[in-house]
């Protein structure tokens, strides 16, 4: 299995942005992790409150560590809170279930790591990682 590489995030989170932009969304934070949970790339931009770098990151993690995008754990955390608050604390507060943090799969299907995204709304957040992704020519975990 491969990793997403630097140059795939990095045209990510830059067509994010774009996409970002174009919906007039407020300012955007962006993190990609690879299938290991490792940074790969990140970018916030300006006036992106101060929380948002982690909130980003927070979503990516826990796509990955889950296996599932963030709208699919926020909805499976809302008919099971007790489970996910104890796996909130087994993760040390690093898995967050709203909408903007999705993984990043191969053409082999394969997961090569996760985006998240924060500063507008979950859907909003969710939109733009889903079209960086799709602009970097790599597939999006359903």
């Amino acid at each position: 299995m491969s990793n997403v590489s630097l140059e795939q995030a990095s045209i990510i989170i830059d067509a994010a942005l774009e996409k970002g932009r174009e919906m007039g969304l407020k300012p955007l934070t962006f993190s990609v992790l690879d299938s290991g949970g490792h940074l790969v790339a990140f970018k916030r931009e300006d006036k992106s409150s101060l929380l948002r770098g982690d909130i980003a990151s927070g979503k990516a993690w826990g796509a990955l560590g889950m296996g599932s995008s963030t709208r699919i754990l926020g909805e499976r955390a809302a008919g099971n809170p007790s489970f996910f608050g104890a796996l909130s604390d087994l993760s040390g507060g690093k898995i967050l279930t709203s909408p903007g943090g999705v993984l990043i799969l191969n053409d082999a299907g394969d997961v090569i790591g996760a985006v998240g995204a924060s500063g507008d709304s979950g859907a909003n957040d969710e939109a733009c990682v889903i079209a960086g992704i799709e602009a970097a020519g790599l597939k999006v975990a359903p």
